[in-house]
């Protein structure tokens, strides 16, 4: 039929049978876009329209315009059009990216009304945008001069502008950023599509206007439709409300190669490091190589499995030879498969410049063994497995798998227009990598592109003390020197275009603008709430939950122990432990063996720890210690052997790999904590009364994060002590008392399953041990913790239950109300803050919290003014329904069979029934104007508590330190 459909030419046809899809490529004639299909029975419909657009300078002006154009169109002119949809619609993914050559702008949705609402509004954002008529939307979302009186000092100001301040306080990104420019130095990828801060107030609004004219065209875009649609419906609205406006014009946006280098080239940069911390062992050290181009999807798919062997699996040669070198305190690897030629790196961690020479001989010394005496076979086959389970069970968490497809055709189509479908398949690889594995395949490629291979890189940064506070007092010089060379009149020209831009981003959009809006009505939301999908049988005393699902032959195992008793004490020592089994030698298997074994024969096995409020009782919440696996059916006998392997069997008298487990994860949460302080600082204050977020900061939050760092410092004084806690920890958790078991899969994959609960429960510990019950008690503490950031994470925190509330399913209403209107109009639109948001928990936690903040008392007196804000609260019949779409489609997120086993399991944790459930959304679904307006006293009760903490700019919290009972280092080594 599509055939028959006159704008448009099928180019190519094709039945994509791991996919259960037909493919399509299409043109439409008139305007030159390219349009893949792939039609199957997936309802969850994934659309996007992306430009090819290559930046020719580090102003960020692709990313700018990512923001801008959903500031309002011609049909669709609300300036929040964008957050309209947040707040008002059942979408099951809604955003926008910007990579470093291209901008993608997808949508999904499982309601066909709310999809096609969806792709009208985004289609008309980037095609009919409004920035060409308001200044104001470049000035709010890229960068502005803020200056509200002559007596006040010239700021910069702007969300894209914070945003990119709060990345790049990330070493990680700096690293990556100059890994780019050693590599790319004559295209496009040598310039920083998400803008470096110092080069943003570059970008005029002029430039921005010549970005969209030149690349935001149908000519210069790649239109994605998956899902089970009529898709010649969809392709005739395209043309006929779209594509047929624009006439085909020839755009040079096309991707350049850049040519091979003649030899290795070295470059050595900085980054901003704390004032407490260390300028030795906190270098990070590259190796990099240029990986043939995106196109082959074997050499690809084959660097994916060489990661693994090489860098990825615990004890993979090269990273354990590093390691074992003692020049680092952790290894790591990666493979860039988004750019038209792919890079791979070999860095290090916490490492010193003065180790170049030693670094870059391990890895040459090396991979020269693994080419001569060849790879270890169940290293390459653990690799190639693994690859291939993930591929096969497509399971995506939260996104949508058809738009995880989306992403991979733009691997290969968006470098050559004819050649969308390549890395959509790849089943046939695997088979072949099989074969090639025992010929020599991999050791020869290590040989072309790692070690023969000139386009290669080294690039060291290095860490500087004072940076922020250098850049800082330039930044302040600068803008001193740019005020004082103004005049009279274009200082109050600055002030008048301040107060404009304040009235702007004050004024709500008109109802008629909100109205042109689609909307959905409440008949189009099901009543009805999610099924629990929960058989509770038992076995000798032991409960064990099944999740009947149709899985595809895939079991979801999760042993879960109870850890609530554990002595206080020893609470780090859990949060370590997860690290430590399976990352350890066993009685049968060397740590590296045993991650071979496992991912030769399974999907994977890990083990953590899980946290559950009770929701009925706010104070109790359970606490487990928790080994997960996928395995196939036949293979379920197999995940409990290894389980066994890893809790009998591990071995904690190895203090070398015990260091070396305790240093990796440290630098892990050290980054965590500088790039998600909005989380950590969410847990840090709830902490202080929540006896549940007490736990969780006891055994992952920063509290275990800074004894994590003492154990590290002390390591050789304490090492007989770690290893004596750790192996007390195993006689205390692994008991049959403390055991539940979960599992996920149709009744075939549950044959089987209860003898092996009952083997394992016969072998675990019995032994008396001493349990505690600690009482928690709350502490009022208001925290600021100094990093090397240059913006702010500012949490308050509170629990309405203890003040006399309780809780109900309109909260999750008020959350989308706070969040994406008062808090984005205030901390977001007007503030410069990149995120904001707020939670209403069952058991009474509350938060809110900015993200990427270049404000902190500002932030606290947006939060203080909440309540009033609510009292003066008006919404109509319309306005409501948005608002009460846009919770239930956070509860309708579509689940995939392990994530429905997940949520069940959790729903029984904490004591939340199908009928809470139905209660809950019950209440959603009938909240009105009078029940948000009556939150204002829950909310002033929240704030009232005063509960805070802010991780952020060290000089910021200084210069405010009266905001806080203390103030600390966040890192201190």
């Amino acid at each position: 039929m599509l055939k028959q459909l006159k704008p448009y030419k099928v180019l190519q046809e094709r039945r994509i049978e791991e996919l259960k899809s037909d493919a399509y490529l299409l043109e439409h004639q008139k305007s030159g876009a390219k349009i893949v299909l792939l039609s199957n029975q997936d309802d969850n419909k994934v659309f996007s329209i992306g430009f090819r657009t290559p930046p020719e300078d580090n102003t960020g002006v692709a990313h700018i315009l990512e923001h801008s154009v959903l500031c309002g169109s011609k049909k669709f002119p609300a300036k929040d059009s964008f957050v309209e949809l947040l707040k008002g619609s059942l979408n099951t993914f809604l955003n926008a990216m910007t990579y470093p050559d291209k901008t993608i702008y997808p949508i999904a949705s499982r309601n066909d009304h709310d999809f096609h609402n969806l792709m009208d509004i985004y289609l008309d954002a980037v095609l009919h945008t409004n920035i060409y008529d308001n200044e104001k939307i470049f000035l709010q979302e890229g960068w502005n001069y803020n200056l509200t009186s002559a007596e006040d000092e010239l700021t910069y100001n702007g969300v894209v502008y914070n945003e990119m301040k709060g990345a790049f306080s990330s070493p990680e990104r700096i690293v990556r950023r100059e890994v780019l420019n050693s590599l790319f130095p004559d295209t496009t990828y040598s310039c920083e599509s998400g803008g470096f801060p110092d080069a943003i107030p570059d970008l005029t609004y002029q430039g921005l206007l010549d970005f969209h004219s030149r690349y935001y065209h149908p000519s210069n875009s790649f239109i994605y439709l998956y899902g089970d649609m009529d898709m010649e419906e969809k392709l005739q609205w395209l043309d006929e409300n779209y594509l047929n406006e624009y006439d085909r014009i020839e755009i040079d946006s096309a991707i350049q190669l850049q040519p091979a280098f003649g030899q290795r080239v070295d470059a050595i940069k900085t980054y901003s490091a704390g004032s407490t911390e260390s300028e030795v062992d906190n270098s990070f050290l590259t190796y990099n190589a240029v990986i043939g181009t995106s196109l082959d999807k074997e050499l690809n798919i084959s660097f994916q499995i060489l990661l693994y062997a090489l860098l990825n699996a615990p004890g993979a040669v090269l990273k354990q030879a590093l390691l074992d070198k003692g020049i680092a305190k952790d290894v790591y690897g990666t493979y860039d498969d988004s750019l038209y030629q792919p890079v791979f790196t070999v860095g290090l961690k916490k490492s010193n410049l003065a180790s170049k020479e030693d670094f870059l001989g391990t890895v040459k010394e090396v991979l020269e063994r693994v080419v001569k005496e060849g790879f270890d076979p169940k290293a390459l086959l653990a690799g190639i497995n693994s690859y291939e389970f993930n591929h096969r069970e497509a399971d995506y968490g939260r996104m949508p798998k058809g738009l995880i497809y989306g992403f991979s055709s733009l691997q290969s189509w968006l470098y050559d227009v004819d050649a969308p479908f390549t890395h959509l398949e790849a089943n046939d690889v695997f088979a072949e990598l099989r074969t090639k594995m025992t010929e020599g395949y991999f050791e020869k490629l290590i040989d072309t592109y790692l070690l023969k291979n000139t386009h290669t890189s080294f690039v060291a940064v290095t860490p500087d003390k004072g940076l922020n506070a250098r850049k800082e007092e330039a930044l302040k010089a600068h803008l001193k020197s740019v005020q004082a060379g103004l005049s009279q009149e274009e200082i109050q020209q600055l002030i008048q275009r301040t107060e404009a831009l304040a009235e702007y981003q004050n004024a709500p959009s008109t109802k008629e603008q909100q109205q042109v809006i689609p909307t959905l009505s409440i008949e189009d939301i099901e009543p009805k709430a999610s099924t629990l999908y929960q058989t509770v049988n038992q076995v000798e005393g032991t409960t064990v939950l099944h999740h009947n699902i149709y899985t595809n032959g895939i079991g979801y195992l999760r042993l879960l122990f109870d850890i609530k008793e554990v002595p206080r004490r020893l609470l780090p020592y859990v949060g370590l432990l997860k690290s430590v089994l399976g990352y350890v030698d066993t009685q049968n298997f060397s740590f590296n063996e045993l991650s071979n074994e496992i991912h030769i024969h399974s999907g994977g096995i890990h083990s953590g720890i899980g946290t559950y409020a009770n929701a009925h009782e706010h104070r109790d919440f359970k606490a487990t210690y928790e080994f997960n696996a996928k395995v196939l059916y036949d293979k379920l006998g197999f995940a409990f052997d290894m389980i066994k392997e890893i809790v009998f069997t591990s071995k904690f008298d190895d203090s070398k790999r015990l260091y070396e487990i305790i240093a990796q994860l440290k630098g892990n949460l050290q980054r965590n904590l500088i790039s998600g302080g909005h989380s950590a600082g969410i847990g840090r204050s709830t902490s202080k009364h929540s006896a549940v977020a007490d736990f969780r900061e006891a055994v992952s939050g920063i509290a275990f994060y800074q004894w994590l760092e003492e154990l590290q410092a002390n390591f050789e004084a304490r090492k007989e002590e770690l290893s004596t806690s750790l192996q007390s920890l195993i006689g205390f958790i692994f008991r049959p008392e403390n055991l539940l078991v979960s599992y996920t899969a149709d009744d075939q994959g549950y044959e089987g399953l209860e003898k092996q609960v009952s083997d394992l429960k016969a072998k675990l510990f019995t032994q008396d041990v001493a349990k505690e019950k600690e009482a928690f008690t709350p502490v009022h503490h208001k925290e600021g913790f100094r990093s090397p950031s240059e913006v702010q994470y500012v949490v308050q925190t509170g629990n309405f239950i203890d003040k006399g509330y309780s809780y109900t399913g309109s909260l999750r209403v008020l959350q989308g109300i706070l969040s994406l209107d008062y808090l984005w109009n205030n901390i977001r639109a007007k503030g410069g803050a990149y995120g904001c948001m707020s939670g209403f928990r069952r058991n009474g936690d509350s938060y809110v919290a900015s993200y990427r903040d270049p404000n902190l008392e500002k932030t606290y007196k947006v939060y203080e003014e909440m309540p009033q804000y609510l009292k003066d609260f008006k919404a109509d019949t319309r306005e409501m329904t948005r608002y009460i779409i846009g919770a239930i489609q956070d509860l309708d997120t579509p689940r995939t069979p392990y994530g429905e086993g997940s949520f069940s399991l959790e729903c029984y944790l904490s004591n939340v029934t199908e009928a809470d459930l139905q209660k809950e959304r019950d209440e959603v679904l009938s909240t009105t104007e009078s029940d948000i307006i009556g939150f204002a006293e829950l909310v002033s009760a929240i704030l009232g508590q005063q509960q805070r903490c802010v991780i952020g700019n060290e000089n910021k919290i200084e210069d405010q330190k009266q905001l806080f009972d203390e103030t600390l280092d966040l890192i201190k080594h």
